[in-house]
């Protein structure tokens, strides 16, 4: 019996990053399908507008034909179990991650139980990449373009030179 796995690997995105995507070609080992699911609004204040985030990583992930990019709000169980998800990724780049995921994995677990939470570490090229330091970086007129895909530097640079 063949069975569709699909899991959703939510976040931000602000912007995807290398890592994100190591972690998205990792997960499309194990599952089916994978759902990036980008948040539409969020605690967090973005740099990027949604648009703009879906659109880098529509971008980023064309290249996996079982990768997809979805816009989600609320709570990240429901919109795991109403895509049909079976498991939610979430990715582990240090032991500083691993607190804070380990809470989250808790509580995901206790709304929705049928939605496993898997975590997968990036590649260790990867590990120290993250959105926060790649816009730091960018804006403070540093090169982090080896840490993203050559479209998302682009729209860095175009957005510290305010054109973006």
């Amino acid at each position: 019996m063949s069975r569709n796995l699909i899991a959703v690997y939510p976040g931000t995105f602000d912007p995807i990053t290398l890592g994100h995507e190591d972690m998205v070609r990792r997960a499309l080992r194990l599952f089916d399908r994978v759902i990036v699911a980008v948040a539409i609004a969020h605690h967090k204040k973005t740099l990027f507008s949604f648009e703009e985030r879906l659109a880098m990583v529509n971008e980023s992930i064309r290249q996996w034909p079982g990768a997809s990019a979805e816009p989600f709000e609320g709570l990240t169980t429901r919109f795991a179990a109403a895509h049909g998800g079976q498991a939610m990724v979430r990715g582990l780049r240090a032991v500083t991650d691993f607190d804070y995921e380990f809470q989250l994995a808790g509580m995901n677990r206790d709304l929705a139980p049928e939605i496993e939470t898997v975590f997968l570490a990036p590649g260790a090229g990867h590990q120290f990449i993250s959105s926060t330091l790649v816009r730091e970086i960018a804006m403070l007129d540093g090169d982090a373009s080896k840490f993203v895909a050559p479209h998302v530097w682009r729209r860095l640079v175009e957005k510290k030179n305010g054109k973006g």
